[in-house]
């Protein structure tokens, strides 16, 4: 893949194809096909591996070309309040996490839901995946815009932070360091298109109190705060869709008296302004399963009577779409039609697709041995005394997306096309299973994108660099 040496270079390169206006504000396509067919894979590889500048400019020329063929990030944030309202019903909003051959994955997940008309599904990444990934906002959001145009998919493009969290303990020790840091993120996310966030302040929650409104209290009061913040900083024309957290997942389930008790504290302390639109609870799931020594993963006990009576309650006394499901993609498939049938709103799915990627049996044994290694020499601080290997690479192998994030785009096209095309019919199956087929109609219904301006790079703030543009 042809790397530019510099900003200039890249635009020179691409103008046959595309051109930037002198003031940074738009592009013209020139050749529709020739940018579809090969010019926005050099646009996505310089965005992720170029040098900062290149970096820069590639991922603003593609945020300007996603504006010009319909695929800007845009809110889901008037579905779920139509779904909270009960106008709209009957499905669950698959949110997945990409963390590996990011712009394979999201073209695959593209072409999965123009063949069936689907239109709700989240791209997301969680604070804790964008530093192990190496994928930073501006990075991610390019990347997954990128994937829309390259596979010609006609709507706009949810884009979520996961898992934007208050960490309890570090809060503790340093409370205004943990909240400029999260502040700072929400701000970075908001700027790169991530119009969808999940505020994660249930770390914050102190089960030694006695009431659960003591208990949730610090849950709430926080959430509330950053509710405020990603209400400052959104662009004009758009309410960010944000989400809350009540039970940390992997821990006790949720139930009634934690939701109510957090509910109510929060919306009284946020006021007149929109709140969350969805409420994560815990069911008896944790992130990425619970690997077994023999490699398998443990069964799980997941308590769908939760979901349908907090997710009823949710929508009939708060007016939010319902509940969220984390930790789910590693569960039995024979459990996913139930998702839709209790009405749980959203649900996320993340290691599977990872272990579909470093398991497949196209992918090279030596880059999945480089890979173990480097887990062993790397993450060894994190094998616990009755890990066996097995256990251990399992859980620690999501590190290596980053370091080796080069090597995996750099995979032949035929072993791409072919970890691709099994995560294409498993996202097939999944976007039947949650009911969301032909869900393109409600986002055509509901969600209004702003012409919202992208921002000039910081490495190209003048119009002169555009030297050579329309």
């Amino acid at each position: 893949m042809k790397e530019y040496p510099d900003k200039k270079a890249l635009l020179e390169g691409i103008k046959s194809t595309l051109t930037v206006a002198k003031d940074g504000s738009s592009v013209t396509i020139i050749d529709d096909k020739k940018l579809r067919s090969s010019v926005i894979d050099e646009l996505v590889w310089n965005a992720v591996f170029g040098t900062d500048e290149v970096k820069n400019m590639a991922r603003f020329v593609i945020r300007l070309t996603a504006k010009k063929t319909g695929n800007s990030p845009a809110s889901i944030y008037e579905i779920y309040q139509a779904r909270g309202e009960g106008k709209i019903k009957g499905f669950t909003v698959p949110a997945i996490n990409v963390r590996g051959l990011s712009y394979d994955f999201a073209r695959a997940i593209f072409r999965a839901a123009k063949k069936d008309n689907v239109g709700l599904f989240l791209f997301e990444i969680a604070r804790s995946e964008s530093g192990y990934t190496d994928q930073r906002p501006s990075e991610f959001s390019a990347v997954m815009v990128a994937a829309a145009i390259k596979e010609n998919y006609p709507h706009p493009v949810f884009i979520q932070g996961d898992h934007y969290q208050v960490n309890g303990k570090k809060y503790k020790e340093d409370a205004a360091k943990e909240m400029k840091g999260a502040k700072d993120l929400i701000a970075e996310s908001i700027e790169a298109g991530f119009y969808n966030i999940d505020l994660d302040t249930s770390t914050l929650v102190d089960l030694s109190k006695t009431s659960h409104d003591d208990q949730q209290k610090l849950n709430y009061e926080i959430a509330a705060e950053l509710t405020k913040f990603a209400r400052s900083v959104q662009p004009k024309g758009v309410t960010v869709m944000l989400g809350g957290e009540i039970g940390e997942i992997g821990g006790t389930n949720s139930n009634e008296e934690e939701m109510r008790a957090y509910l109510g504290g929060y919306l009284k302390t946020i006021g007149s302004i929109p709140g969350i639109s969805k409420i994560a609870v815990q069911t008896g799931t944790t992130h990425g399963g619970v690997p077994l020594p023999d490699g398998t993963i443990a069964k799980v006990k997941l308590d769908f009577d939760v979901l349908e009576k907090l997710g009823q309650i949710a929508r009939k006394d708060y007016k939010i779409s319902g509940c969220v499901q984390h930790g789910a993609s590693t569960l039995p498939a024979d459990l996913f039609d139930r998702f839709a049938k209790v009405e749980t709103s959203e649900i996320h799915l993340a290691t599977e697709f990872q272990n579909m990627i470093f398991d497949h049996p196209a992918f090279p044994e030596s880059l999945r041995k480089e890979i173990n290694e480097w887990c062993k020499k790397n993450c060894a601080s994190e094998k616990k005394e009755t890990d066996t290997e097995q256990q251990f690479i399992y859980k620690a192998r999501k590190k290596a997306n980053g370091p080796f994030k080069k090597a995996m785009w750099s995979l032949s096209e035929d072993v791409r096309a072919k970890i691709s095309k099994a995560l294409e019919d498993k996202l097939t199956f999944l976007f039947n299973i949650l009911n969301v087929k032909n869900s393109a109609e409600i986002v055509k219904q509901y969600v209004k994108v702003a012409d919202v301006p992208v921002k000039l790079p910081s490495a190209a703030g003048a119009s002169e660099e555009f030297e050579g543009a329309d």
